[in-house]
């Protein structure tokens, strides 16, 4: 099952259940994931680690 898949499949999950609640969790937490990858090759990364 690729990514692309299993994106589509939680969008549908949501849409058809009415789960609007759930897109900012998801919202979050694929920004803090970005930002943790962004931020853990970079000379950032001991001034973003302070912040959590």
């Amino acid at each position: 099952m690729s990514r692309l898949e299993t994106v589509g499949e939680v969008w549908t999950f949501i849409r058809e259940n009415k789960k609007w609640w759930l897109l900012p969790i998801i919202a979050v937490l694929v920004a803090l994931g970005g930002l943790l990858a962004v931020a853990g090759g970079s000379a950032l990364a001991p001034f973003i680690y302070t912040i959590f």
